[in-house]
Formats: C-alpha cells, sequence, structure tokens
C-alpha cells in the first residue's frame, strides 16, 4: 500500500511539473526554496547571536554588543547601506536572583518566581503577607478590602480551548501588564501572576507590566505555572498561609541606542520602500532565541538570498533590526517617525515575531479588501510547501505604525503550539531551534516579498 501511494505522488507531481514550470514566480520561488534551504545561514547566524550575545534586554551592554554584531553582519551580507537608527530606551534591571517562599503550619516552601519587566523591587527585607487568589478579574470588586494588606495572586491559566495560542495569550495579556495597579487600588501589597506559558514547568515567565498613576506601585512578580498551581492547592488545605518574596530589580534613566537598518536598492520604484523585521531585543532570563532572535536572522536571510540569486526587488527592501520592542517600542517609533519626517513611500511591512517554528502562512492587515483579495490568491504559490494559511487578522508590533503611511502590513505565521512553552522564559534558548523549521520561515518570508514586490498591491 505504501508503495502504491508513494508512486501515485511521483506521478501526480511529474504530470504538474511542466505546468507549473511555465510560471516564472513558480521557478523562482522554487529557486529561493533551494537556495535557502541547502545554502541558508539563518541558523548559524542565530546560534553566534544567542550564545556569543545571549539576553539583550533593551539599554544593557549586551544589547549595544549586538547592535555592533548585526551591523558587521548586515554589511558582510551585501546590503548597499547600513546604518544606526538612533532612539533612547528605557532601562530596567533585574539585580540578583529573586527568591520567594510559601509557609504553612510553619512549613517553608520554595517557589520559583521572576520579576515581571517595569516592576519596582520589594524593600530591601522582601515582603511576607497573606495571599488571596484571583481567578477571574471579575473577582477583583467582590474582594475589595480584602485585599488590603495582602498579596494579590492572579492564578488565571492560558485557555486551553484556542487552537491559535497567541489568542489566548491575548486574553491573559492584560493581566500581566495591570494586576499590580488594579490590586493595589484595594489595598493590595504585591503582585503575582501565573507565568502566561501554555505548559506546566517550574520556569516562571517575565515581560513588560505597566504602573497606574494614581495608585501606590506595588512589587508585581510571574510565578511558574508548576509553583502556582501547587500554591492553589496549598491555599486550598491552608487559606492562612504566608508568602515571602524578595526582588531586587530597578528602573535606571534611559541610554541611547539603535535599530539596525540596511537597504537593498530597489531597481525601479526605489524611493518606495520594502519593510521587513524583527526585534533585536529579549528578556534578560534566556537567549531571545525564538524571540525574536529567530525573526531577526530569517530578515536577513531574505537579503542574503535575494543576493545569492542576483534578485532585486522593483522597491527599495529595508531590513530592520528593531529596539525596545519587549518594553516601550521605542525603536518602532522611531522608525516610523523617520519614515514620516522625511515623507517616504511604504508599500508593505513584514515581521517576524512569533518564534522559529514551521510556517504556516501569513496574517495581512490591508488597506482595501482588494488587497487582500488579490494576496489571497498568491495561496497556489504556498501551497506545495505546506505554508498557504492566509488570513486578515495581521499586523506586528514594530511595523503598525506603518499603516499610517499606507503600507500593508503581514506578520508570519508558525506553528504557535509550543511557542508559549519558552516565551519570556529562561528556556527560551538556541537549543529549542530546528534549523529546517527556522530556514523554512525565512524561505517563505523571502517569497512574499518576491510576489509583492513583483505583481504590485
Amino acid at each position: 500500500m505504501y508503495r502504491l501511494v508513494f508512486c501515485t505522488y511521483l506521478i501526480g507531481f511529474s504530470l504538474t511539473l511542466p505546468l507549473a514550470a511555465q510560471d516564472r514566480h513558480t521557478q523562482q520561488i522554487r529557486n529561493l526554496f533551494e537556495s535557502v534551504m541547502k545554502d541558508g545561514q539563518a541558523y548559524d547566524h542565530l546560534r553566534t547571536l544567542c550564545k556569543q550575545y545571549g539576553p539583550r534586554i533593551s539599554g544593557s551592554e549586551i544589547a549595544g554588543k549586538a547592535v555592533l554584531f548585526a551591523v558587521d553582519l548586515l554589511k558582510k551580507t551585501g546590503a548597499d547601506s547600513v546604518y544606526f537608527q538612533p532612539s533612547r530606551v528605557p532601562r530596567w534591571i533585574r539585580g540578583n536572583a529573586e527568591k520567594a517562599y510559601m509557609y504553612s503550619s510553619k512549613k517553608q516552601i520554595p517557589v520559583r518566581i521572576a520579576a515581571l519587566g517595569s516592576s519596582i523591587a520589594t524593600p530591601k527585607g522582601g515582603i511576607q503577607a497573606p495571599v488571596v487568589e484571583i481567578n477571574r478579574l471579575t473577582q477583583l470588586d467582590s474582594i475589595g478590602n480584602g485585599l488590603k494588606g495582602k498579596i494579590a495572586f492572579f492564578n488565571v491559566p492560558m485557555d486551553p480551548l484556542f487552537v491559535r495560542t497567541f489568542h489566548a495569550y491575548g486574553q491573559v495579556g492584560s493581566i500581566r501588564r495591570n494586576a499590580a495597579s488594579l490590586s493595589a487600588r484595594y489595598g493590595a501589597v504585591a503582585t503575582i501572576v501565573r507565568s502566561l506559558a501554555s505548559n506546566t514547568d517550574e520556569h516562571p515567565h517575565t515581560g513588560n507590566m505597566a504602573y497606574a498613576d494614581s495608585v501606590p506601585k506595588i512589587p508585581a512578580v510571574a510565578i511558574s505555572t508548576l509553583d502556582a498551581d501547587a500554591l492553589s492547592k496549598q491555599l486550598k488545605t491552608d487559606p492562612a498561609l504566608s508568602f515571602f518574596m524578595k526582588t531586587n530589580c530597578r528602573v535606571a534613566d534611559s541610554v541611547l541606542s539603535y535599530n539596525v537598518v540596511a537597504e537593498w536598492r530597489g531597481r525601479e520604484k526605489p524611493n518606495e520602500y520594502i519593510t521587513v523585521g524583527g526585534h533585536l531585543d529579549s528578556w534578560d532570563l534566556g537567549e531571545g532565541a525564538h524571540d525574536d532572535g529567530a525573526g531577526c536572522m530569517q530578515s536577513i536571510e531574505v537579503l542574503r538570498v535575494f543576493k545569492e540569486l542576483g534578485y532585486r526587488p522593483k522597491q527599495t527592501l529595508r531590513i530592520v533590526l528593531f529596539m525596545n520592542e519587549e518594553n516601550g517600542l521605542r525603536g518602532a517609533a522611531a522608525y516610523l517617525d523617520s519614515a514620516r519626517a522625511r515623507k517616504e513611500i511604504h508599500r508593505f511591512a513584514l515581521e517576524s515575531d512569533a518564534g522559529g517554528f514551521s510556517p504556516r502562512g501569513f496574517a495581512f492587515k490591508c488597506q482595501t479588501s482588494a488587497q487582500f483579495d488579490m494576496i489571497h490568491a498568491w495561496r497556489s504559490y504556498f501551497e506545495p510547501y505546506d505554508m498557504a494559511l492566509f488570513t486578515p487578522d495581521g499586523g506586528g508590533a514594530d511595523i503598525s505604525g506603518l499603516y499610517t503611511l499606507g503600507a500593508v502590513l503581514a506578520d508570519l505565521r508558525p506553528d504557535s503550539q509550543r511557542y508559549f512553552d519558552v516565551h519570556h522564559a529562561a528556556t527560551d534558548v538556541f537549543e529549542t531551534v530546528n534549523k529546517r523549521e527556522l530556514l523554512l520561515g525565512a524561505f517563505a518570508m523571502a517569497s512574499l516579498v518576491y510576489l509583492i514586490s513583483e505583481l504590485g498591491l
């Protein structure tokens, strides 16, 4: 049976190949595929970024060194020009490792936490207080002053019923961002947030939070999903247990940093721009492999494969490695401000910031329905590679502002099932990236840019 199926597949392929070969776009996409999959360098470059530079939180010395590495890499890739684009970025420093314990019946049980980005630290001696568990935001009003002098524990898991895990993340992301201020209104002294993770393990996932000006600032931490379950279980048997936490983070003065921008001048319309990029900064717990070293190296690979094949887009291609996506989007603002000041014409922008997993397709934000209809018809070019899922719900944080300049936006959509196992955690390391999957994403991006340039919008 297996032999029959295999032979049938080969016969079908041989019958359709001559027709496909008549389409020069199909052939060029095949050329892109072969070059990226055989000679692609994104994986090796990602290894260097992760292992020689590692965590690249905005404003840090390591982030500055990563900027220099990216400039050198883009110059070697053969861009017409490579330059720094300055921006002042916030500087948040974690300090020494956090400590936390829960005390039940005089027993000290260690738990794993990580301060949330932009949080203030606990007092020098730490904070110890009773804990109130919150399973949904609507509980806050009913608990009210019951939070006074206590630690608010937001134990809200990501919903496993969403097929695309980013939808589950979006549903609970506001809790991480706003939990401290929401609970401080009722007198809470600190906040614990269940890690925004789709798995259960011992690694806390950090991420940015924000304070409201109208309430006191209190420390905010993430707790690992494993320890969140343990704390919840312990509270059911001992509601009077207390929790101790000590964090050492601080907010320092903002510092000057840079986007890295490379240009490959357009052959017909050099004053029109296609932007392709990811963000160079990462959180400080892991190596920023999937978030977003992968997207940066895929973007550089787009330029490399075009150079390799001698293909120059009609419009000027810009590869942009943005700084400060994680805790401020200052790099994105600098890029948009420059584009506006120069009155640039931006036709298309593509972002990769969803991990280096197998690509499934793209999501778009078009200026008109006719544009999406035209792009949607290109799915046939991607079907042979199993990446033809095109949806109209796209964008991307760093490129979102370019929509106001008339650009069509898109983001690469890899398989999302494992992304939130490592997102913002110490487990986001190079070893979790599969070379073939990473290169397939780069190939998909190059193919879409090629079609956008050749077929227009």
